[in-house]
């Protein structure tokens, strides 16, 4: 019998592979778990199921910008920091403001930036969030010099835990979502060692334009 005509067999197989991912897995790459056409409606049918399957579980089967994975739910996720106690990167308000006019400005030119920011934007706040895959070059604006323009990735919407930008939170909620609050300044020196250094100074920012 062909695996594509025993429906609880296809399902299981595209459950392993979800399982067993790395990166969110869009349904033209579970098509390519099987040789024989399988019909996207019908993926899409046996995702919904095994969502469903999930549901009320300590891991959920979430769609993303970049396709379906699992995931613990929110609620456990204290829990599971236990397991791995490595404090998460902290990015200062420099780099969150950037993230946040790219992300709902986009898209904008590094001048853009600076014109709503109020001050210069360092390579090194540029560089951080390039590197970390939340923001891409898309095209050029057409002026002098052929600037850059800005957007943001699938991955950040991924890292949020979105399908597509209009998920995007109030402006005011993104820092929250995106890393933990850096530490307060009166804590010492010691509390600023987790932050990702920058060249500009936070303290010379304007607010983000509505």
């Amino acid at each position: 019998m062909s695996t594509i005509t025993d429906l609880k067999y296809l399902k299981i197989v595209l459950e392993t592979a979800l399982l067993t991912a790395q990166e969110p897995l869009s349904v033209a790459m579970l098509k390519k778990l099987f040789t024989e056409e399988v019909k996207a409606a019908l993926i899409n049918d046996i995702l919904d199921d095994i969502q469903s399957d999930w549901r009320g579980k300590g891991v959920e089967l979430v769609k993303l910008a970049s396709g379906w994975r699992f995931r613990a739910r929110a609620e456990f996720t204290p829990y599971l920091n236990r397991l791995n106690p490595e404090k998460p990167p902290r990015y200062s308000r420099a780099v969150m403001e950037t993230l946040a006019i790219i992300a709902y400005k986009q898209p904008v030119t590094r001048g853009d930036i600076e014109a709503i920011r109020g001050v210069s934007v360092s390579t090194g706040v540029m560089q951080t969030l390039l590197e970390r895959g939340w923001i891409e070059v898309i095209g050029h604006k057409d002026v002098p010099g052929r600037p850059g323009l800005y957007a943001t990735t699938r991955k950040f919407l991924d890292d949020l835990g979105f399908v597509s930008l209009k998920d995007l939170p109030p402006l005011a909620e993104l820092g929250s979502l995106v890393v933990p609050e850096a530490a307060p300044r009166d804590q010492g020196p010691a509390a600023a060692t987790d932050d990702i250094p920058l060249d500009d100074e936070a303290d010379n920012f304007e607010p983000i334009a509505e």
